[in-house]
This record gives C-alpha cells, structure tokens and sequence, in this order.
C-alpha cells in the first residue's frame, strides 16, 4: 500500500495564494523595494521589475510542465531525476532542502526585529514565538494555512493598491514622472545589484509545484506559476513606480537610505494615519504567512524524499497507510532545523536582520534561481516517458532555452553583485560562500546518489519514482463514502 498526500484538496486558487503568500508582496514593498533603491540608487527598478518578472515566466514554463507531468511534492528533485538522471535529481533535492530553508528561516531574523521595534524585547524571543506558531499551523491540514494564506494575502494587495495610489495621486512636484520605465535607467553601476534584488522578490513563485499531488486538476500548476510571476511582477514594478513618483526618480534612493524618510509608510499615510498603521500589522502577518508557505513545501520534500528512501524513512511515517492531510514529520524535523539555527544565531549574538535575514535570503534566492535554470535544462533534455503525448515545442523547448539565456545573464548579475546584495566590504570574498555553499550541497548530493546505487540499488531505482498510483490514495470527496 502506498502513503500519498492527500489527494484533490487543493484548488486551482488555492495553489495560486501558496505561491504569491511565499513571495509576500507588503514585505517586498516595505523591504525589497526600499532596500533595492538604498543600496543600488537604480531609478528604472521598475523596468528592471518587468524584465525579471519575463524571465523567471520563461524559466517557470518548463519547471511547470514537469511538475505536472510528474506529480512528484519534492519538485525539482523529481524534475532533475527524470530530465537529468537520479544523481542528479537528489542533488537538486539537496539544494531545495538548503534554499527553501535559508529562505524561511530568515524570516524568523526580520519578523523578531519587526516585533522588537514596535513592541520592544528581545528579537529572539519573537522569533520563539513565530517557530511555535508556523509549527503548530504546519501540522494541521493544508487547506487551514491556505485560508489564513488568502486572507493576509487579499489585504497585503490592498496595503500595495492604496500605496501606488497615495504616491501616483500625490506625486513629487505635482507630476508624474516615468524616468522609472526609461531603458537608460539601466545603465547604471548598481543594476546587477538591482536585479539581484528582483529576483530575490520573486521566490517562492515555484511553491505549486510541490502541492501538485494535493491539487484538484494539476494543469493549474502552470497557470498558478507563471500567473504568479506574471502579477506578482506587475505590482513590483507598479509598486517601485510609485515610490520613485511619490518623491522623485532623481532622489528616491537617498530618500530610501533614509530611515527617518519612513518609506513606504510615510507614503501611505498620506491617506490617513490609520493606513500606515494597518500596514505595519500586516507586514508582521505577512512574514508569518509566508514563513508558513515555505514551510509547507519544505515538509513536503522532506516526506516525499523520505518515503522513497533517499532521506530516513520515518520522516514520512503516518498514522495512515494511504492518506496524508499533512506530513507531520517532514513539518516538525522543518521546525527542529529552524530552532537549532535560530538558538545559534541568537547565541553568537549576530544581527536578526544584516546577518541573518540578509544572507540566509540571499542564499536561498541563489539556490533557488539556479534550480530553476536547471530544471529549464530538464525540460528540454527530458525522455518523450517524462514529457507526455501532448508535449508541445514551446513548454519544452523554446521558452526553457530562452529562459536559460535570461536566467543565466541573471545569475550572473546576481553572484558577480553578491558583496551589494549583502552589504559586504568593496573586495569582500564572504559573498562568494553562497555558490561554495550551494556547490558543496550539491555534490554531497550526488555523492549521497552514488553510495546508494552501489549499496542500496532498489532506492537508486526508484528515486524520482515514488508518488502512488493515480487511485492508490482516495480522494478527500470519498473518504466518507
């Protein structure tokens, strides 16, 4: 008997608000976009918006076609196993396991010094608090994070909505100026350091991929992906227009290195004083939710690794033989992993926000970005077993090369711009121990691959291969029947 997730509970919305949730729109605009400004003083960030916003689209085409192809919730670990081969595909799952972490854990880093700020205490002890919360919240069924999911995301918008509107209706000198979307905009020294930021904004978009066994109709794994960059990357761009509007192109990133400027509530509250306070209180949700949404996939992987063998077989126990409403123990070994950094980190005394949300979010944006790259090259290189009898040229040829193009230039930018990404010292070699850390993981990946086919062939065979049978799981609907 095989032990599936559980089957048909995730509706096409559903996987939709996990991936735009994971991205976290008020704490792109309250941190992302404010910091891109202050540190890079690139005024066509909104171009640069748009034009990551299309790559990582043409990156996601291929990561989705795959992902619904194969139905696998460790998603580039199964992607990789199938287009590349099996050692490459626990390489991949190596990597994810690092990223997806880095990216979640860091979060604990901004929400404590978020807390601390307003409330006052020490950030760990907030930190402490949140760990308990998305623990709790990460065994339960999927589809309760997912209503707490769209309620914080449906009002993250809104805060977004009344931001462009309070500094496109009340622009700087009584005009609005479009030197934000001006190509020559670009040119500028800070831009890879700009894009490095982009990119940063937008992960957590490829979240559906990993709820493709629970979803009600697994097409909807590409529309709610690339729908996701797509509009996600409309309201970045719209979002860092209007901050550039509401004090000027010319001097947003010194107004934004300012932190008596207050950007971007300062800008709010020139609809009413209660909107930059609503907005506070949801920026401190936001973070929880998205903590919540990476955690989610992480546990996932995590079991769907475990039950074929690759990572300990107990963390996908259950108390059911065929039916999983939440892999308890991915989600609680998420939750061990989190404590342990979160209590070193405290101890040493480093900084919640420059150390620890800094570097752990860069690491995890890197990994991610080159996940995705690899999974494009997947794609194309995939068995005609892998792609399905109504594989059509562009999902798994065309967009995924020309997504490696872009994403290749883009990574680049992004290692090269590492030491600005992180606010490192001009010469700084530190930065670069993010692609040693992700190179190293990968190998011990491949390494892991190459002992279990020589020791353990029988899970060699079946890595990438482990999701039951389309009717070996009920479905929720019948479980009553």
């Amino acid at each position: 008997m095989q032990v599936g997730l559980a089957r048909r509970t995730l509706t096409p919305f559903g996987l939709w608000v996990f991936g735009a949730a994971a991205s976290a729109p008020v704490v792109v605009l309250s941190g992302g976009i404010v910091a891109t400004y202050a540190t890079t003083k690139v005024t066509a960030l909104p171009l640069a918006f748009v034009l990551v916003a299309g790559t990582v689209a043409l990156l996601a085409v291929g990561y989705a076609a795959m992902a619904r192809q194969l139905g696998h919730p460790a998603a580039y670990y199964g992607i990789l196993a199938h287009g590349l081969g099996r050692s490459w595909g626990v390489a991949a799952g190596m990597v994810a396991l690092v990223a997806y972490n880095g990216i979640q854990i860091s979060l604990y880093g901004l929400f404590g010094a978020t807390m601390a700020a307003h409330l006052g205490g020490t950030w760990w002890v907030w930190a402490g608090l949140a760990l308990v919360l998305v623990g709790v919240l990460g065994v339960r069924a999927i589809v309760l994070s997912t209503r707490a999911l769209a309620i914080v995301l449906a009002v993250s918008l809104l805060i977004v909505a009344a931001f462009v509107l309070a500094g496109v209706g009340q622009p700087a000198a009584g005009k609005v100026s479009w030197d934000g979307f001006h190509a020559s905009g670009l040119a500028a020294s800070g831009v890879g350091g700009a894009v490095a930021f982009c990119i940063a904004a937008f992960m957590g978009v490829d979240a559906p991929g990993s709820l493709v066994e629970e979803a009600v109709d697994r097409k909807s794994v590409g529309r709610a992906t690339i729908g996701g960059v797509l509009l996600l990357g409309g309201v970045y761009a719209v979002a860092a227009f209007a901050m550039g509007a509401a004090v000027g192109p010319d001097v947003v990133g010194d107004v934004a290195a300012d932190p008596a400027a207050g950007l971007p509530f300062s800008v709010l509250a020139r609809l009413g004083g209660w909107w930059a306070a609503l907005a506070n209180v949801v920026l401190i949700f936001a973070i929880v939710t998205s903590m919540l949404a990476f955690h989610s996939v992480l546990a996932r992987y995590v079991f769907a690794m475990a039950r074929e063998k690759v990572l300990p077989a107990s963390l996908a126990h259950s108390n059911s033989a065929t039916r999983v409403s939440a892999p308890r123990h991915g989600s609680l070994m998420q939750t061990t992993v989190a404590v342990a950094v979160v209590a070193v980190l405290a101890f040493s005394g480093a900084d919640p926000v420059a150390v620890m949300f800094t570097w752990l979010s860069a690491l995890g944006a890197m990994g991610l970005l080159c996940l995705l790259l690899a999974a494009s090259v997947a794609a194309m290189t995939a068995p005609a077993s892998a792609r399905g009898p109504q594989a059509g040229a562009w999902e798994w040829r065309l967009a995924p090369a020309l997504g490696v193009l872009g994403g290749s230039v883009v990574l680049a930018l992004m290692v090269g711009n590492a030491g600005s990404l992180l606010g490192a010292a001009p010469g700084s070699l530190y930065p670069f121990l993010l692609p040693v850390i992700l190179l190293a993981t990968a190998v011990a990946g491949g390494v892991w691959a190459g002992h279990l086919r020589r020791a353990r062939p029988e899970v060699y065979v079946g890595i990438g291969r482990g999701t039951p049978k389309r009717h070996a799981v009920p479905d929720a609907m019948n479980l009553s029947i």
